[in-house]
């Protein structure tokens, strides 16, 4: 039977592949099943091959590697003003090893992603202003994408249900405002994910998770700015144990987008206070005082030449706890944020992430050709508090002795968009060069020499 719909699988794909060897940028799958304009339907898949040698975890040892699949489908009717929209996802992986961290960042099979209606006006009550509303299970980009948004290249995405409202005046200003519930990935235990048990996500109201944004265009320098405050409360789960984080987040953003023989900038700064559990562990009881606090600044300029090159000066700052025997946690918590733009590659890699660092860096972004574009980067890593966790290494030192320079790491990309708006292929590379912490902290890998992650990806929407 395996083998029947092997071969009933690859003879589609031959198919498709025959017919799209003959296709262009403009064709889909829309106009092939010739269906009407108020009815949307796309399928998006991406096959990821990725793996690392050697370890850099803390408890273990050797290396990793996965192939990664990732399904998305999605329909849409538009009639008027209202929308429906609803999407499913099948997330899993093959070839996982005993490092392989079977978790439900990596698989979320035959999962509702969205359902929702949407309604919006141009003029809204004959003010001139535009207005959209959302409600349902849904996905979402705000801002930076550093505090919430949909994931692209991690295996699962973020999604919420509730409401999200926005009222904007084109090209001057935006309000946002959204109250939703955190959408459970299920199941979520590795025994069940590992035998790939298939469970409905859910929503609860034990955690809630609300925002208000406001961006404007046009500042000086033709800059945009932002303000935002959010307010997270969740409570544990008997599907969902956490952290039990009620955090207030308000922060700004004032950023100087990339035009051709100018400089871009970009500051963005995030204070939290609220409380929180140190872990996710059911005996730890201990509601601990949250404050803590992230920064980041960028400068970059991009020259007027072929290639398009730009060259950016980047510095992130997330603080982390200073003492793990006090009533306090220090440690900045990036809610339902995105990393991989900034601090390289996630899914089984996922070095560094937004806590519990200091770290500078240079990243230099081409194009050689149209459809062809790449980046190198290079950044170096502290622990912004050497007694807290190094979280992407999952090691801690709570004594400090271990010190506090985690490494440098390095990365390249190359992205190809073989027949535009359909086809992309591309490939990533990132080396670890340890530094002391990474190498003697407590539970550090026996091998001590320097890590390589490699990843190659195809992705095709139609």
């Amino acid at each position: 039977m395996n083998q029947l719909k092997l071969i009933y699988l690859s003879t589609l794909v031959l198919i498709f592949y025959s017919n799209l060897s003959h296709a262009t940028e403009h064709w889909s799958l829309q106009e092939q099943l010739k269906l009407p304009e108020w009815l949307t339907f796309t399928i998006d898949h991406r096959t990821r091959y990725e793996g690392y040698t050697p370890a850099f975890k803390g408890g273990t040892n050797g290396g990793d590697q996965i192939i990664a699949f990732r399904t998305n489908v999605f329909m849409g009717i538009k009639y008027a003003n209202f929308r429906l929209g609803a999407e499913f996802i099948d997330a899993r992986i093959t070839l996982g090893g005993e490092n392989t961290p079977y978790s439900t960042s990596l698989i979320n099979q035959t999962g509702l992603l969205q359902a929702y209606i949407g309604w919006q006006s141009d003029d809204i009550f004959e003010s001139g202003l535009h207005f959209d509303i959302q409600a349902g299970r849904q996905t979402m980009d705000v801002g930076s994408r550093r505090l919430i948004a949909r994931n692209r290249y991690r295996n699962t995405i973020n999604n919420f249900t509730g409401i999200d409202m926005i009222l904007s005046q084109p090209n001057h200003w935006q309000w946002r405002n959204f109250a939703v519930l955190p959408v459970s990935r299920l199941p979520n235990d590795q025994t069940s994910l590992q035998a790939g048990s298939t469970k409905f996500d859910q929503e609860d109201f034990e955690r809630f998770f609300i925002g208000s944004f406001f961006s404007i265009v046009n500042l000086p320098l033709n800059t945009v700015g932002e303000l935002y405050v959010y307010y997270l409360n969740e409570k544990d789960t008997p599907e969902t144990p956490t952290t039990n984080r009620k955090l207030v987040t308000p922060g700004f953003r004032w950023v100087k987008f990339a035009m051709p023989g100018q400089f871009d900038f970009e500051m963005e700064a995030v204070i939290q206070s609220g409380t929180s559990y140190a872990t996710a562990a059911s005996i730890d009881q201990r509601s601990l005082n949250h404050f803590a606090y992230f920064g980041h600044f960028s400068l970059g300029y991009s020259f007027d030449l072929p290639w398009q090159p730009q060259l950016i000066f980047q510095y992130d700052y997330a603080s982390g706890d200073k003492d793990p025997t006090d009533s306090n946690n220090n440690r900045f918590e990036t809610l339902y944020g995105a990393r991989r733009f900034e601090f390289g590659p996630t899914s089984i890699w996922g070095a560094f992430a937004r806590a519990n660092i200091n770290s500078p860096g240079i990243r230099l972004k081409f194009r050689p050709i149209k459809n062809l574009t790449g980046f190198i980067a290079h950044r170096a890593y502290w622990l912004a508090e050497s007694k807290d966790t190094w979280v992407g290494g999952r090691l801690r030192d709570p004594s400090g002795q271990s010190g506090s320079y985690i490494g440098q790491q390095m990365e390249a990309r190359l992205r190809w968009k073989a027949i535009p708006n359909i086809v992309t292929l591309e490939t990533g590379w990132a080396h670890l060069f340890k530094g002391e912490f990474a190498k003697n902290a407590p539970l550090s890998p026996a091998d001590k020499s320097d890590s390589d992650y490699f990843y190659f990806q195809t992705s095709i929407h139609i």
